[in-house]
């Protein structure tokens, strides 16, 4: 008998066309609606499904809930749901209600991707890169700590500003230490992406333009590999400003 795991995720009623419109961007087919006798939805991608109940008084902007989806082909589902988010709203959402995170390889040997759909789900998708599931241990250097650490706080724990102040006090810190260049750029694009996901706006563009100073060509081969993703997470931020 070969059993599956089927995540039934709450949905705030009238929003139930809106989720079912934004998984269809992304790709998914609607293999059951109705809205009576109570709201529910069926979407399905491949071997993945996702099942939708309606709550007439559920916040979207108060949920908790969500999933995880493993794959062996994140960067392609990655492009395709960008594609289709763009395509459906004219750019990519980065931030409220829905949005979709950066790619980034994970300190717990996963390369992942959060998205949130417009009832406040989060949905995160995957792909095992180690055969260690467990955490790596805190770098002890001031920037690759911040990095590490601010990492897990925005794309685990989801607590934005816990991650800011990370960032800002190894910035504003006044050790003999000095980032390296591909820590300088990773540090400011996530701090630029931060304050766009909070509304700071102006904020985040600032960041975002202190990244853009920073020349990838004059990186060592090593370093360059290291902030590729860092890079695509720039020019999505500042072509979606």
């Amino acid at each position: 008998m070969t059993e599956k795991t089927i995540p039934l995720l709450p949905c705030r009623t009238q929003l139930l066309p809106s989720v079912v419109d934004f998984y269809t961007a992304l790709g998914f087919e609607t293999t059951f609606f109705q809205k009576s006798p109570y709201p529910y939805a069926v979407v399905e991608h491949g071997t993945i499904e996702l099942q939708f109940f309606g709550m007439k008084e559920y916040d979207p902007a108060e949920s908790y809930s969500g999933c995880y989806i493993l794959t062996e082909a994140v960067d392609a589902l990655y492009e395709t749901f960008r594609a289709g988010l763009k395509e459906m709203y004219g750019k990519v959402p980065v931030r409220g209600l829905p949005r979709i995170g950066p790619l980034k390889d994970m300190s717990y040997g996963v390369r992942q991707f959060l998205m949130t759909d417009p009832t406040g789900n989060s949905i995160r998708v995957g792909q095992t890169i180690s055969e260690d599931p467990s955490h790596r241990p805190v770098p002890k250097g001031t920037y690759e700590r911040a990095l590490h650490l601010a990492d897990l706080f925005v794309d685990s724990k989801q607590d934005l500003p816990g991650a800011a102040k990370i960032i800002d006090r190894a910035l504003t810190g006044t050790g003999t230490e000095e980032p390296t260049p591909a820590q300088l750029l990773r540090l400011l694009v996530l701090r630029g992406d931060i304050a766009v996901r909070v509304g700071e706006t102006g904020r985040g563009a600032e960041w975002l333009e202190r990244a853009a100073g920073i020349n990838p060509a004059g990186l060592p081969e090593e370093q360059r590999t290291e902030v590729r993703d860092t890079l695509a997470r720039l020019a999505e931020l500042r072509e979606e400003a």
